[in-house]
């Protein structure tokens, strides 16, 4: 397993038209890989989330079982006239194999929160539609829902460390760009801080083709402990949730800041 981060420069318009067609970028990924993995659910996929930041930087990173070649990208979309090569990618296999059950971490997750639905005119043998979580709270409760089957337990705040205001703890915090703003939760439901920055997507469109789908992407960022290593590992590598191709299910970890 492989993990690799390729910054974008966003002041070339094909950079900014990657970024804008989950689709498009998509394919791009797809093709850093003579023969991609199969999607079949068995072994490792490939898996990419871009991260935006305030000043304007973006960066695509990418796990899967193979290293890619993103040289393709770097023409199109980096800095091809510097001498560097425009990416890095780490053996993300060794960072794995040292994970341990208890561990704590701070994690970031791109995913795409949805629930099965049947109206209640549908006739009850028609099949479920797929609807998206359109609020923070229904958002991180998908999360909370799937923590234990993906082999890890979300970090509640300890109650002398959640924030207060007028009386009111800020248990969750949301936020759509920076700065983050602070929402009022169940206090029996703290998972902070578990930051969602949610917006709907599209995938592009062709000329004269069928309209593009549309998604919500939220991006939850916060901390965890490895309660199923094995679990934990695939969820790692098999990605969270739907929309996988389109940039959702990409889980990272990073230590957990000294206090």
């Amino acid at each position: 397993m492989y993990l690799t981060r390729f910054r974008f420069n966003t002041g070339r318009p094909q950079a900014r038209r990657l970024l804008g067609s989950p689709h498009l970028l998509h394919g791009a990924v797809n093709m850093s890989f003579p023969d991609p993995p199969p999607r079949d659910g068995q072994g490792p996929r490939v898996l990419w989330r871009v991260d935006p930041t305030a000043a304007g930087r973006a960066d695509l990173f990418i796990v899967g079982p193979g290293r890619p070649d993103l040289t393709h990208l770097v023409e199109q979309a980096g800095w091809p006239g510097l001498e560097q090569r425009g990416w890095d990618t780490f053996a993300y296999g060794e960072f794995l194999d040292a994970l341990a059950a208890g561990g704590s971490w701070s994690f970031r997750l791109t995913a795409n929160p949805v629930r099965n639905v049947r109206k209640p005119d549908d006739d009850p043998k028609s099949r479920t539609k797929r609807a998206a979580h359109v609020t923070p709270a229904h958002q991180i409760g998908w999360l909370l829902q799937r923590q234990e089957a993906a082999g890890f337990e979300i970090l509640r705040t300890p109650p002398e460390q959640r924030l207060t205001e007028h009386g009111h703890e800020h248990q969750v915090v949301v936020h759509d760009r920076l700065p983050l703003q602070f929402r009022k939760g169940n206090a029996d439901d703290a998972v902070g801080p578990v930051s969602g920055a949610g917006r709907r997507t599209g995938t592009g469109r062709k000329s004269g083709g069928p309209p593009p789908v549309q998604f919500t992407r939220v991006t939850f960022d916060g901390r965890l402990r490895i309660t199923d290593l094995e679990a934990f590992r695939r969820t790692l590598t098999h990605g969270l949730g739907k929309a996988k191709a389109y940039g959702c299910g990409l889980m990272t970890l990073a230590p957990v800041p000294a206090s």
